[in-house]
């Protein structure tokens, strides 16, 4: 089976309403990230210095040399940026989530403890401040095991959040493998939480950003002000609000770092964003967990049927009678590489489709050729298949005149005389009145005319059938 990993579906056209308390329009939610103490540093047994986000653009790792301004510029934060947005934070009565690194969180037992009186969720950031990527699972896995256990000693309870941030792979499904997570955040594929699953476990995922993120202080085509970052949070704001008030609320998440919207020529633009916020009726500040748990409550996974991770056999069986008596298509549509995007009836439409237009001219005329004719002598044997007897059924051909019924007999054994194969149409798309003049207008086609219109009748017939299979 040739499976495509990734998931470009996702809620699709019409995402669910998250129901948020109170009605609320949208969820807002920042997010501290405490990486100060945990980031590379050969005093940390790492093989060179840290050169990531600091206000040294473009650092480049020394080797196996500590770099005592990037140092600094890190140290700045937990001595001098902690404590500003802490009085920022509380003093304006928003909650927050911290994403605590564990040996960040060890070297800094005063400001764990401010974030602990504050109410101040504190999920996992991680064992270290470092790049994951080229890990080997079982080494990532035992960084987890103990990032879990050093953040339980540190601060007496065990993270129900994760976020890796510089992750692997490997990371979710690791993450997930615990079983000790109310959510999972390395992910920014949504502007709602949703649910993954492996290795047939659900893991909620709760998405987080990089773009509405003070990261963009420190990295090239970047914010160079705070006016730049409050405008892009502020847009961001009003964009969401406005689909909240359509009926499609949503999340947004706004990350923050002690080093970077910690000093003090942003730090206005960040209260400035709160209080704007706050001007707002119907918005829920909430904590990530907070929003985990509305969504275990309200939004439980549900087991639909996944096309893409059928075996061959329990596929064909499901979909062999989409296209009429014609299983060879559902069997091309299970070798092709199929992923999250063809488990709606969509998607799995466009799958069979595309085997069906790739066949021979023979081959379509065969799927044609068995189609049974409207109104004709097998639907007045009972002898059509359960599709093909509710889809005349929904039009009234179960139910002509003796007049109606003639008629019909007549147009079909003209239209087969002339064409080769029996008239198809997606009855459930017409009435009675509109078939019969579909009927005698086509009828007036070319061959190729209408070996294209049937062909593409037959696509109309077989989207209704997954949607009655799948759910639109």
């Amino acid at each position: 089976m040739k499976r495509y990993a990734r998931d470009m579906r996702g809620y699709g056209q019409t995402p669910p309403d998250p129901q948020w308390p109170n009605g609320a329009k949208i969820a807002v939610q920042f997010v501290l990230n405490y990486e100060e103490g945990g980031e590379n540093c050969i005093l940390h047994e790492d093989a060179a210095s840290e050169a990531f986000l600091s206000e040294i653009v473009g650092a480049a790792a020394w080797p196996d040399q500590r770099h005592w301004n990037m140092e600094t510029i890190y140290e700045y934060g937990a001595r001098a940026g902690f404590w500003r947005l802490h009085k920022l934070f509380t003093s304006l009565n928003v909650p927050l989530t911290v994403y605590g690194v564990a040996t960040a969180l060890a070297r800094s037992p005063e400001q764990t403890a401010a974030m602990q009186e504050a109410n101040w969720e504190i999920a996992s950031h991680g064992l270290k401040w470092i790049e994951y990527k080229d890990f080997a699972p079982d080494q990532e896995r035992d960084h987890i095991e103990r990032a879990i256990k050093l953040h339980t000693q540190v601060t007496g309870q065990p993270p129900r959040g994760w976020y890796t941030g510089r992750a692997s792979i490997n990371t979710v499904q690791l993450a997930t493998e615990t079983g000790a997570f109310d959510y999972i955040s390395d992910s920014y594929a949504d502007d709602l939480p949703y649910w993954q699953s492996t290795n047939e476990r659900d893991q909620l995922i709760i998405p987080y950003t990089l773009d509405a993120n003070d990261m963009r202080f420190a990295t090239p085509q970047g914010f160079n002000s705070g006016d730049q970052f409050f405008a892009y949070l502020k847009d961001s704001f009003d964009a969401l609000y406005a689909e909240g008030e359509e009926g499609q609320a949503k999340m947004m998440s706004i990350g923050l770092h002690c080093r970077l919207i910690g000093r003090p020529g942003r730090v206005q633009a960040l209260r400035k964003f709160i209080e704007y916020a706050q001007s707002h009726a119907d918005v829920w500040f909430a904590r990530r967990i907070e929003i985990a748990e509305h969504w275990h409550q309200n939004h439980p996974p549900i087991k639909q049927p996944r096309p893409s991770q059928m075996e061959r056999d329990e596929f064909v069986a499901s979909y062999g009678g989409i296209f009429e008596h014609s299983p060879w298509i559902a069997e091309g549509a299970h070798a092709l590489e199929l992923g999250a995007g063809h488990d709606s009836a969509i998607g799995l439409h466009n799958a069979l489709c595309r085997v069906f237009r790739a066949s021979s001219d023979a081959a379509r005329l065969g799927v044609l050729t068995a189609h049974p004719d409207l109104a004709g002598k097998l639907a007045q044997a009972k002898r059509l298949t359960s599709e093909s007897t509710s889809e005349q059924a929904s039009a009234g051909l179960d139910a002509l005149t003796d007049g109606e019924r003639d008629l019909f007999t007549t147009l079909n054994t003209q239209y087969t005389d002339q064409f080769g194969f029996p008239f198809i149409i997606a009855v459930r798309d017409h009435d009675k009145a509109s078939i019969l003049a579909a009927f005698k207008a086509r009828i007036k086609n070319t061959r190729d005319a209408e070996f294209a219109q049937a062909c593409y009748q037959v696509e109309r017939i077989a989207l209704h059938r997954l949607i009655d299979a799948l759910g639109a």
